[in-house]
């Protein structure tokens, strides 16, 4: 896939400072020292722990999006994934110097550790006696870095970092000691795993155009959260339900000498993190949430809270990671107690980095799953109708919905321009249904009216929205039009039945619609086809005359449906038809035996 070049910024220079003011305007109780892009707040209270992180910049919300009452207490910013340099560090530490001493999370990557660090070293020359005041806690989570790969390194620090963050700050803010809260936050951090799974790479605002890293059918497992290489690549691209197994064993895995770094065990207390590293939309995003949850139930482990969102991001990447957290057992020796570490999580930051999350163990997925079984009596009173050739009947709907789905690519492409890209696929998924349909026996040619007011319900229920609305109003006034003029059981559905009935269905459909040829709808071609058909054509002709109707709709203005949207000049300029009309000229064409 294609790597996202463009951006809304003033200047690469400057992007870093204008969303710091920006993050200022938005959280007054934050202040910005400008010359060392620092993020603080500017009523600490002296008497409890202030918590500094930070490093390179384009992992928003993180870091300064979540400084504010009961997370962090300052923020020092780099440049674009750029650590940065130990006089702004140093800085942070005097701005936020207090009587109860200070916690500087960090994730292991070597430049904020060393800048960091310095920092740190630095201020406690100047100051000895606060050398005992200000502690170093590094976080490393990535479980994607093998210990033969990672060396003497480590592993890198991931989103289990912000976890840290919140654990940490929460019980900072309750007065808690600078030994008790470093305690605390260290065993998080080495109880949290994580890896990230990225669809490409991101690019960086004020470098080079990128190029696509990974082919369109591939996804790489481990992708770290500035570019780095991943554990490994997959193609073809797997569903949700084959890959978020494989990243929860790779997190939770006990014989992997090369990744076990958390002793999990399969009945633990977990906490879930599922992370959107900037690129993901929140619809991908809860199926991530619902995989997570089965695959972790599956193995074993007790859900205690789950999280979602975006947390730590590497500016726009698509891509996601996942974070568990292993919380202690009540035998556990030197481990704070499980209800400590889930009350500092539930606990609410006023800041605007932190996602809501329900403070609650996730209900049963039986007790939120309900199936309606609606009971009809309608279908006693349908007239069963028989076409003149039955087995005629379903061969030309099932070559119409083959049709429809050879056709998808195409329709799609016409509506990604002239529309929102979604026509090709929607049509498709409605012809797959039709032919399941088929073959489970809903629809034959035995019973005409049963099987349109099949269609009618895969039309509402699995095409959905405007198309699948009008389909499903045509063909149940199709349905309609068929019982009112054969009311005998038995009856042969003869052509001029048929004609009447469709005559019948588009009028319907325009009591609800309000295009009217030429419109550039579907509209288009189903109303030269009933006109043909009505004033006496045969229906070769009628189809014939539905076709030219689809192609006129590239030269015709737009005045309802996907494409009054669309500036007109460029529809005609790319000779675009619109994909509805298309659609019904496909269905139509391929509705011979």
């Amino acid at each position: 896939m294609s790597v996202p070049n463009k951006h809304f910024i003033n200047s690469p220079a400057s992007l870093v400072l204008d969303s710091l003011h920006g993050l200022c305007a938005l959280n007054p109780q934050i202040a910005l020292d400008k010359q060392n892009k620092i993020v603080y707040t500017t009523s600490h209270d002296p008497n409890k722990v202030a918590l500094i992180c930070g490093g390179g910049s384009g992992h928003e919300p993180a870091h300064a999006g979540f400084v504010g009452t009961g997370m962090l207490t300052g923020a020092v910013c780099g440049n674009i994934f750029a650590s940065p340099n130990p006089s702004q560090v140093k800085h942070a530490i005097d701005l936020l110097d207090n009587n109860k001493g200070t916690l500087i999370i960090v994730r292991n990557y070597t430049g904020d550790i060393l800048n960091f660090g310095l920092a740190k070293e630095q201020h406690a020359a100047e100051k000895p006696e606060n050398a005992d005041r200000v502690k170093f806690l590094i976080v490393a989570d990535d479980v994607a870095v093998g210990r033969t790969q990672g060396k003497i390194v480590g592993r890198r620090g991931l989103a289990g970092t912000v976890l840290v963050y919140k654990i940490a700050g929460a019980l900072a803010h309750r007065g808690a000691s600078l030994d008790k809260v470093h305690s605390v936050a260290s065993w998080v951090s080495e109880n949290v795993a994580t890896v990230g799974v990225g669809l490409e790479h991101t690019h960086v605002p004020g470098t080079a155009p990128a190029t696509s890293y990974l082919s369109a059918s591939e996804i790489e497992i481990g992708m770290g959260i500035h570019n780095e290489s991943g554990h490994s690549r997959v193609s073809p691209i797997p569903p949700l339900s084959d890959l978020i197994p494989q990243l929860i064993e790779l997190l939770t895995s006990t014989t992997d000498s090369e990744r076990s770094f958390v002793p999990f065990r399969a009945n633990d207390s977990v906490v879930l993190l599922v992370n959107n590293l900037g690129g993901v939309s929140e619809l991908e995003l809860g199926a991530i949430v619902g995989e997570a949850r089965n695959s972790l139930d599956s193995k074993g482990f007790k859900l205690q809270r789950i999280l979602s969102g975006t947390f730590m991001t590497s500016l726009n990447m698509p891509g996601f990671s996942i974070t568990l957290l292993r919380l202690p057992s009540d035998q556990e020796p030197n481990a704070p107690g499980q209800s400590l570490i889930l009350s500092l999580l539930d606990e609410k930051p006023d800041v605007p980095g932190w996602r809501w999350s329900s403070g609650t163990t996730p209900a049963t997925v039986i007790s939120q799953t309900s199936s309606s079984v609606m009971k009809s009596t309608a279908q006693k009173t349908l007239v069963q109708l028989k076409a003149s050739e039955p087995s005629t009947f379903v061969a030309c709907i099932k070559k119409a919905c083959h049709a429809v789905i050879s056709a998808e690519s195409e329709i799609t492409r016409m509506d990604t321009i002239a529309g929102d890209g979604d026509c090709g696929l929607t049509l498709k998924a409605g012809a797959e249904a039709v032919l399941a349909k088929i073959s489970d026996g809903s629809i034959e040619g035995n019973d005409v009216v049963r099987s349109i007011l099949a269609i009618a319900t895969v039309a509402q229920d699995t095409m959905g929205g405007t198309s699948g609305a009008l389909y499903s109003i045509l063909f149940s006034g199709l349905a309609q039009s068929l019982q009112s003029q054969l009311t005998q059981d038995g009856a042969t559905v003869t052509s001029s039945v048929w004609i009447n009935a469709i005559a019948f269905a588009l009028n319907k459909l325009y009591s609800y619609t309000r295009a009217r040829p030429p419109s550039r709808t579907l509209v288009d071609p189903l109303a030269a086809f009933v006109d043909r058909l009505t004033t006496g054509a045969d229906f070769h002709a009628a189809v014939k005359a539905a076709g030219t109707a689809a192609e006129a709709t590239k030269n015709i203005e737009a005045k309802a449906g996907r494409s009054a949207y669309v500036e007109g000049s460029r529809l005609r300029e790319q000779q675009v038809p619109d994909p509805g009309a298309w659609g019904v000229k496909v269905i139509l064409e391929n509705l011979t035996a």
